[in-house]
This record gives C-alpha cells, structure tokens and sequence, in this order.
C-alpha cells in the first residue's frame, strides 16, 4: 500500500492513490451519492450548507465503501469466510458484499440492535450470511465475533480500524470534491469509531488542506474527544447506545492515529440535540436519518458563528432508522428543548386538590401528557407522578412559580437520571 508518512509519526495515512484504487474496485457497486445544496439550513446559518447524502446509498449508508473494499481486496483467504461485528450498518454492508461475490459471512450483531437493521442485513445478504445476535453493545458482539474468528480460521473484516476499509471510506472525501468547483471551507464527519473521519479527512488533508475537517461525536460515546484529550486511545467506561451507529466504547487505534493528524476539532452533541435533528429533517425536508445520521447537521449550532458566510459540507451517514424508535426520538427532543418535565407531586388529599392544581396552577397552553395517582390511606398528601409538556421554555419558570405560590410541593424528575429512568 502506497502511504504518506507524518515525518512527527510513524502512523501511515492513505494516499490519495490509495482512495482512487478503492474508488475503482466500487465504482459499478456503490451508489454516487449527491451533494445537495439545502435552502433552510443555508438560510438559518447565513452560509452554504451542503449534505452529502449517503443515506441515499445502496444499503442506506457509507459503509458499503469500506466493507466492499476491504472484502474485495482480499486473496484466497476469502474462500475460508468472513466474520464482522457491527450495530447495523457495517453488518449491512459486509451482508451485500457477500451476496455480490458469493462468499459466506457470519454477522454479529449487539442484541438491542433495531430489528429493522437486523432485516436488512438478512435481506441483502440473503442466503450468503448468517446473523448473530449476541451481547449488549458493538463491543461485546465484537469480541464474540473474534473469539469465532480464532475458532473457524475465518477473515475478520473490522467496521472501521483496517487500512482497506478506511480508503473504501475515503471515497466519499473524493466525491465530495468531484462534486463542486468552489472550495470548501468546513467539513463535518461523523465519528464513531473513526473510519469515514479517517479516511475522509486523509483524503481532504491532500487534496484540499485549507478546508478545517470537524469530528461530530454522541455525548453519551465521545470516545474520540476522550482520546485525543488523553493522547492515547482511551475505553470509556459506559456509553449511551442511542445513537447506535455511532456508539463504541473505544476507538480504533489506527483510526486515533489518522484523526489526531487530520482533525482540526472534535465536538460532541448530546443526544437530545440529535432526536431534535431527526425531526426536523423529517418535518422540514422530508429527509429521514438514524441517529448517527443526524450528527453532523446537529453540531452546526455550536458553529453558527465560525460557519457564518461560508461553504459548509454535512456527511449525512445513513438512514437506518426504526419507526418504532420514533415515540422515544420525541421524547428525548422534547426534554432536550425544555418542553417536557416530569414531576413528583404531592397533592392534598382532600376533595377537589386536583381541580384545584388544574385551574389555578396550569397555564392556558400547559397540557398534562402523564399522570399516575393512587389515592392513599390516612396520610395527609398522596404522591402522584405527573407529566407536562409546555409550549415554551419560558413556561416552566412560570408554572414552578404558580407552584410555589400555591404550596404544592414537587420534584422535578428531569435531572434525577436514576429515578427518572426508573419511573418513565
């Protein structure tokens, strides 16, 4: 493999020849995914806002690159098999490599993974993959993945820490180039375990190195910001699994490497911010995205001003999304805009409290969403778990006020993880 040597590194990245012989090797398998101009966002940052949109890819995201690159490059190891682990998108893509060469692939996947992600992977590997259901999160499926590997002699094909599956990533950098005549002057890249920023970010380093290239990380699996804090790749010891496609407990090694050259930042976005994207895009552009999906157009709020008046790109990684997700994707929204909030309430328990609560205490546009009240024996209060949803933020001030004026005592779930997940 050609590579470019970081005279402050021994770390090789891939060169640009590298990316166009991936781009060959996919050329009559991927999709070219567009580079669309969007109005809104354009008009809401006062820039160019374009979205790379690989959620319009073949199997609905990018990693069809790397996995066909890297499975396509191999030699007659092929014949023995190929195993991956992976929470739905990188499973997809070795599924569709397999039925595209005939070769045989067992698949891996975290148990919670959405059964929509899970039908996809049968449907594009058809009888060519078997699907594995084990563990928590991407890393237990993926030890479970290794310890199958040394069993059966089978080729791992890795969803992000291999050179191959890297330069497969690096093509969406390369079309993205191909795309416009203007220059770019910021880049957003989705980060989980770091393969698309690596090779995307190698790639525009070459090519166009005046453009700054912006890691997007879930707040809940910042595993890279951890890393390049530390400067070494650190194992988080917990993560937040909503944002799926993005969720892993610890980098890859290569890929940190790459990221530390090519990065100019990383930020994370909670996840309430990105359940927020998701809707928007739906409501607003008829665009549907996974969580993972949505990272990059959530950060450009913490942008707006670096970003105002220039050429701005968003990688849109994929649309992978469950529909049964959705309740909870609202859900999270609205607690992260301060709309919704759940309370503990202990109400008089005397006749007419609750009409009383109604009348004098909600504002005209406050609406009750959850209530559970028992009414108890010989006791002066009865708790009752309430749910209000109000139509700004500004309401909630006023409501706790109206609360406090009336002696209602309360407490308020919203930052009380423990019990809030315990009780909702």
């Amino acid at each position: 493999m050609n590579t470019l040597i970081d005279p402050e590194n021994t770390t090789v990245l891939p060169t640009v020849e590298d990316v166009v012989r991936a781009q060959m090797r996919l050329r009559d398998v991927v999709t070219k995914t567009p580079l669309l101009h969007n109005f809104n966002l354009s008009q809401q940052y006062d820039s160019e806002i374009f979205l790379k949109r690989e959620d319009l890819q073949v199997v609905r995201s990018y990693k069809i690159r790397g996995a066909y690159n890297k499975i396509s490059s191999l030699g007659e190891e092929r014949s023995k098999g190929v195993v991956c682990a992976s929470a739905g998108n990188h499973a997809q893509g070795v599924a569709y490599a397999c039925q595209r060469m005939g070769i045989k692939g067992v698949i891996f996947m975290p148990s919670p993974t959405p059964s929509q992600k899970v039908k996809q992977v049968r449907m594009f590997g058809k009888d060519q993959v078997e699907v594995v259901l084990k563990g928590d999160t991407f890393d237990d499926a993926y030890y479970a993945a290794m310890e199958y590997c040394k069993a059966n002699d089978s080729v791992f094909i890795h969803p992000f820490d291999d050179p191959k599956v890297i330069e497969g990533q690096g093509t969406v950098g390369m079309e993205i180039l191909e795309e416009t005549s203007q220059p770019i002057d910021y880049l957003f890249v989705p980060i989980g375990g770091g393969g698309l920023s690596a090779g995307v970010g190698s790639y525009f380093k070459q090519i166009s190195p005046a453009t700054k290239i912006i890691g997007v990380e879930p707040a809940g699996a910042a595993g890279m910001k951890a890393s390049l804090e530390k400067g070494e790749v650190v194992t988080l010891p917990k993560i937040d699994k909503f944002v799926d496609g993005a969720a892993v407990q610890r980098v890859g090694e290569k890929t940190f490497e790459i990221c530390r050259q090519v990065l100019d930042d990383v930020i994370s976005v909670p996840e309430g911010k990105v359940c927020s994207t998701i809707l928007k895009l739906y409501n607003e552009e008829a665009i549907v995205v996974e969580p993972a999906g949505a990272l990059t157009i959530s950060a450009l709020d913490y942008y707006k001003d670096q970003i105002k008046g220039k050429r701005v790109v968003c990688v849109v990684s994929g649309s992978n999304n469950d529909i049964v997700r959705m309740e909870e994707i609202k859900e999270r929204s609205l607690l992260f805009e301060g709309l919704k909030f759940y309370f503990i309430i202990r109400f008089p328990q005397r006749a007419g409290a609750l009409r009383d609560f109604l009348v004098n205490v909600l504002g005209p546009k406050d609406d009750i969403v959850h209530f559970e009240y028992t009414k108890k024996i010989n006791r002066e209060k009865g708790p009752a778990l309430v749910g209000l949803e109000v139509e700004s933020p500004e309401d909630f001030n006023k409501l706790t006020e109206r609360m406090s004026e009336k002696n209602i005592q309360y407490e308020l779930l919203n930052e009380r993880f423990d019990l809030f997940n315990f009780l909702i």
